[in-house]
């Protein structure tokens, strides 16, 4: 089977690397460099502790533990600590836990002995509870991405960049896609995996995917990230606060994010100096030793997300040519995806992909788009 798989982000890296181990012939297409989108600038933290509705929960569940079945130097198997000072953070997180622990989900309820043998540099606030979610991780996103796009090209996936699409037909038979300098791509199906971009990509083949469009939906999907400089801090795990997140970016620097502040996040410009202010502001009051650090990159990321908040994996043509897959938790879902979507496209249905089919956006069954609200926690 040739397949054109389009986006080499970290989701359609995975799938054509998914592809390639089934023995399909795979063309990978991509508009500017591998990982240039959202894949760059993502938390990669991977998680399902807080993910609903029940069938996204089961799907994100089932991608952390296909994590720990994908082991490599860029994958951090080391948990994450949440931490709840105010009562309304409290009342959440307990009954986030109770329903978790119905679920086979492992959590544990951590004391402050605990926490301090986790993070010794954490600081502790009194009468806050803390919970920890050990088979939780995060990710150095490009590695991933260079592991699994790697693997696709040492099984003969052929790499095309500065391929920017601006046809896909589907004829008779098999279908094609032509990119902006005139190449034409031929394959018997087309997989898109571009994202914040899926909108524009699937309506050239005539599907329609509603996308959220970063530049007017605000914090649901902007997002502020901090980048230190290394600091001299002990800190192994992805730490959330209802004020400031962080985990370790590799070789001392850490990684910060302020959901509170998303909503003045603007993809169009610089990420404003109050905002890094405040955020570098809150890191003593989390982790210790970090006096020093300072800004090495601050950024606005972009996050993909479908009209309805949910992932949106599947053919969305009767004749089986054009499979679109776009979703949030890109980095978490990676690996799952990978052998979900190859299984798919060689007939195989997956039953974790089921709820998700981009008809409901024709069928009329699609729910209404995710309110800015967030948790405190949530990412």
């Amino acid at each position: 089977m040739r397949v054109v798989v389009i986006g080499a982000g970290v989701v359609g890296s995975a799938v054509a690397a998914g592809l390639t181990r089934r023995g399909a012939q795979v063309t990978v297409l991509e508009a500017r460099a591998p990982g240039a989108g959202t894949s760059s600038t993502s938390v990669a933290w991977v998680n399902a502790n807080n993910k609903t509705p029940k069938d996204y929960f089961d799907l994100n569940h089932a991608a952390v533990w296909a994590h720990h079945q994908l082991p490599g130097d860029w994958f951090f198997p080391t948990g994450h600590l949440e931490c709840a000072v105010s009562d309304e953070h409290k009342e959440l997180l307990e009954a986030r836990v109770a329903r978790l622990l119905t679920m086979g989900y492992p959590v544990e309820r951590a004391a402050v002995r605990r926490v301090r043998a986790l993070e010794p540099d954490l600081v502790h606030v009194a009468g806050a509870e803390y919970v920890f979610f050990p088979t939780e991780a995060h990710v150095q996103p490009l590695r991933l991405l260079g592991r699994l796009l790697g693997e696709a090209r040492d099984r003969g996936a052929v790499v095309e960049c500065d391929a920017e699409v601006a046809a896909i037909e589907t004829p008779a038979s098999g279908a094609e896609v032509t990119v902006a300098d005139g190449r034409t791509f031929a394959g018997d199906v087309v997989v898109t995996c571009v994202g914040r971009w899926t909108q524009h990509v699937a309506a050239l083949a005539g599907v329609h995917v509603p996308m959220l469009d970063p530049a007017v939906s605000g914090q649901v999907t902007n997002g502020f990230l901090v980048i230190t400089t290394p600091v001299a801090a002990r800190l192994s795990r992805v730490i959330t606060t209802a004020g400031l997140n962080l985990r370790p970016d590799g070789a001392g620097r850490l990684l910060l994010q302020s959901l509170p502040l998303d909503g003045r996040a603007d993809p169009a410009a610089p990420v404003p100096a109050d905002v890094i202010d405040e955020i570098m502001g809150l890191l003593p009051k989390v982790l210790r030793a970090t006096d020093g650090a300072a800004v090495e990159r601050a950024v606005v990321g972009q996050r993909a997300m479908p009209g309805d908040g949910r992932t949106v994996a599947g053919f969305a043509d009767a004749e089986r040519r054009v499979y679109t897959v776009a979703t949030h938790s890109g980095v978490t879902l990676a690996p799952l995806l990978m052998g979900e979507v190859a299984g798919e496209v060689f007939g195989e249905e997956s039953p974790l992909l089921a709820p998700f089919r981009p008809g409901r956006f024709t069928d009329g069954t699609a729910g209404p788009a995710p309110v800015p609200a967030r948790r405190p926690g949530q990412q």
